[in-house]
């Protein structure tokens, strides 16, 4: 089930007398305070602290624990996401810690700048000294706590459920945390560190594991497998599979086991509405085009005037220079040139035609063609037939440039007369194609599907023969051959006259281009008289434009072979249903809490729960008679991984394995893995002999951190 913290501040602080103690369950997951001798703690929350700035005033603020979404987005987070004070089970980060328990005290209903109460804190097993120095520094000098008691949560809740009757003084603890977990041996009521054992694997691990799988099967719904979602979805669907290869082989076959196993996340969802909207709403999104239609128009027309503006400005400017120009004597009209930046009088009257088309064109007249809106050559290309002896270093440039403009006019008029010659020869074979459909649908359907064929399989066998050459292997199949072999035949001229040329001059000084024969057998060389490669081939055209007939009149045509088309279809645009909106989970139910088990599963190269029962017995200093059997039949389940369904069963199975066969094993879990921690610490420091077991303020100045190397808490008082 989700944790729900409870934050309300307490109101009650005062009427509790300073020597009752507070009791803290200090976890890498949650964080408990309240007061010794209840049930309950009074504050829980997160035990994570956030910084981020508020979006309008730049201020940074503190946020510790849970946090209301609704307010998060006044708030910048991308620089300052969650942190913990913790490096696995350990405290490290002190600042953070200080935030926290400013926040846990002050929810507690503390109203004073020190806290008169003493304290006792939880930590982990064989906590570092370092970590509980500065723990014991924070709470001594920055809260004036009078006296401070540290203990193991494990211990607490095996010690709570002992007096409930779950477990005996004799037995073994398992501990599954949120990043860690632990196998704690007690002996007489005790717990022997010496034989403590520890994986860093825990609950957050298998959060994660869970968020990466389904992360990965379900791409596009990243955005809504929040951590806090997914969570729920681990304590709600996930359970310990007794044994995981079986329950593994059973969803490979995916018989109806495997199906009633799976569970299914329905997302928020919202179907699209079948039916048609309603015509007042089609009348208004119709007026809303037309304005915008219209609003574009207007745009466009003012466009147009301003560009009309501007080619009238150019031509009267053009027309005053030529005004000018013939009122200029001979000699200066370069100089009056070189000024205007021009070169000739050509080159003006070429832009005033220009000019004039141009406008004639935004004005929406009809404009002259090029051949009688243009001079003729001979007055267009005054300079191309005089000498270049007869002509100044200018008019050298600006005849060069004539020639360059005349060749690339010419080119475009014999491009455009031969694109007008092929269409009229394709609308020539239209229309007989058309008399030929029309006298015979069927007959000349047929004839274009046989001339179809046909030219798909010679192009495919040009292709083949170009790619492999004409060799086969017995089994109309090409084989591979050289490159020799693929070449067509004008390349393979070409190789022959490189080969012949090498032959004959290969020897000697290099005299290839004296002769004039020279130059011609490069010609011959030249890739650009390759035929195979000056454009697209006929065949190719041919049955282009036949499968685009094929497509007009025969719609059960599929053109396979035709040059260009892709193999796949594109995918079509479908509406998004129900199902497309639903997150399934199945294997991921029981292999994500298979870590717990199986570390190795996510990198992790360490011991087992079952496994570290084993290693924690072994590692026991003193083995009494009949120790290991009674440590066996009071084995406890602590902590919020526990809450599998199978983890108890799971465990038996795996101790069962490694101990001598009718060794009797008993797996309990505890009455609330989660808050018996702090119970049994509750419990603890409300009995008479607690002030016994801490460790006071003016031990800590008088004897230094140094003395808590030494301070071992005693369990059973």
């Amino acid at each position: 089930m989700p944790f729900i913290s409870q934050i309300q501040r307490q109101t009650d602080y005062s009427s509790f007398p300073s020597s009752c103690p507070i009791v803290i369950d200090n976890g890498a997951s949650y964080f408990r305070i309240g007061w010794a001798g209840e049930t309950d703690p009074r504050v829980m929350f997160r035990n994570i602290v956030q910084r981020p700035r508020h979006k309008t005033t730049g201020e940074t603020v503190t946020i510790v624990g849970d946090h209301d979404p609704a307010l998060m987005k006044y708030f910048d987070c991308t620089r300052s996401g969650p942190r913990s004070a913790f490096d696995s089970n350990v405290v490290y980060q002190f600042e953070i810690m200080e935030y926290i328990l400013d926040f846990g005290f002050d929810r507690l209903g503390a109203d004073r700048s020190q806290v008169d109460h003493p304290v006792l804190i939880t930590e982990c097993p064989s906590n570092p000294i370092q970590s509980r120095s500065k723990m014991a520094e924070l709470l001594f000098e920055s809260y004036g706590v009078p006296s401070v008691a540290f203990g193991v949560d494990a211990a607490f809740s095996y010690k709570y459920n002992q007096q409930l009757g779950f477990c005996d003084n004799d037995g073994l603890a398992i501990c599954s945390g949120f990043t860690t977990s632990h196998v704690i041996p007690f002996v007489d009521g005790e717990p022997v560190y010496e034989a403590c054992c520890r994986t860093n694997v825990g609950g957050y691990h298998v959060t994660d594991y869970l968020k990466q799988l389904v992360s990965l099967k379900y791409p596009h719904h990243m955005s809504r497998l929040t951590w806090e979602k997914v969570e729920d979805l681990k304590m709600e669907h996930c359970y310990i599979a007794s044994d995981y290869a079986s329950e593994v082989r059973l969803f490979q076959k995916g018989d109806k086991e495997a199906e009633e196993k799976t569970r299914c996340w329905q997302l928020p969802w919202t179907p699209s509405p079948a039916e048609e909207p309603p015509s007042e709403e089609i009348a208004r999104k119709a007026a809303l085009k037309e304005k915008q239609s219209q609003r574009l128009r207007e745009m466009a027309e003012a466009k147009r005037s301003s560009r009309i503006n501007e080619l009238e400005n150019e031509l009267k400017g053009l027309e005053f220079l030529l005004q000018q120009l013939n009122h200029v004597e001979e000699n200066d009209i370069p100089s009056f040139l070189a000024e205007s930046g021009y070169v000739s009088k050509q080159g003006i009257e070429s832009s005033l035609v220009k000019v004039t088309q141009s406008l004639r064109k935004a004005k929406r007249e009809e404009v002259e063609s090029e051949e009688k809106a243009d001079p003729s050559t001979a007055e267009k290309y005054t300079l191309i037939n005089i000498p270049d002896n007869m002509l100044t270093p200018e008019q050298l440039k600006e005849k060069r440039k004539q020639l360059f403009l005349k060749t690339t006019s010419e080119g475009r008029q014999r491009a455009k007369q031969k694109r007008f010659e092929e269409e009229l020869e394709r609308e020539k074979l239209n229309k007989q194609d058309e008399e030929k459909r029309l006298e015979n649908p069927e007959l000349y359907l047929e004839e274009l599907r046989t001339k179809h064929r046909e030219l798909s399989e010679k192009v495919e066998q040009r292709k083949r023969l170009k790619t492999n050459g004409g060799h086969t292997n017995g089994n109309n199949v090409s084989g591979g051959v050289g490159r020799g072999e693929r070449l067509n035949a004008a390349q393979k001229e070409r190789m022959r006259l490189l080969t012949t040329a090498a032959f004959d001059r290969g020897k000697g000084e290099d005299t290839f281009g004296i002769k004039d024969e020279d130059w011609q057998l490069y010609k011959l060389m030249s890739k650009d008289n390759d035929d195979d490669e000056e454009g697209p081939d006929e065949d190719e055209a041919e049955l282009a434009r036949i499968s685009s007939r094929l497509r007009e009149i025969d719609p059960a045509f599929v053109s396979k072979s035709e040059p260009g088309s892709s193999a796949s279809e594109i995918p079509r645009f479908r509406p998004l249903t129900k199902e497309d909106f639903q997150v399934i989970l199945g294997v991921e139910r029981f292999r994500c809490p298979e870590i717990l088990f199986n570390p190795n599963l996510i990198g992790v190269d360490q011991a087992g729960l079952d496994e570290m029962t084993g290693v924690s017995m072994r590692r026991l200093p003193s083995k009494g008679e009949g120790l290991e059997e009674r440590m066996t039949k009071s084995i406890l389940l602590i902590g919020g991984s526990c809450h599998f369904p199978g983890m108890a069963e799971r465990l038996e199975a795996g101790i069962r394995m490694i101990r001598p066969c009718g060794t009797p094993i008993q797996v309990i879990q505890a009455s609330d893995p989660i808050f018996d921690a702090w119970r049994g610490a509750s419990a603890y420091a409300a009995a008479m002999h607690f002030p016994q077991q801490t460790f006071s303020r003016m031990d800590y100045f008088e004897k230094g951190e140094d003395w808590l190397r030494r301070y071992q808490l005693k369990y059973t008082l």
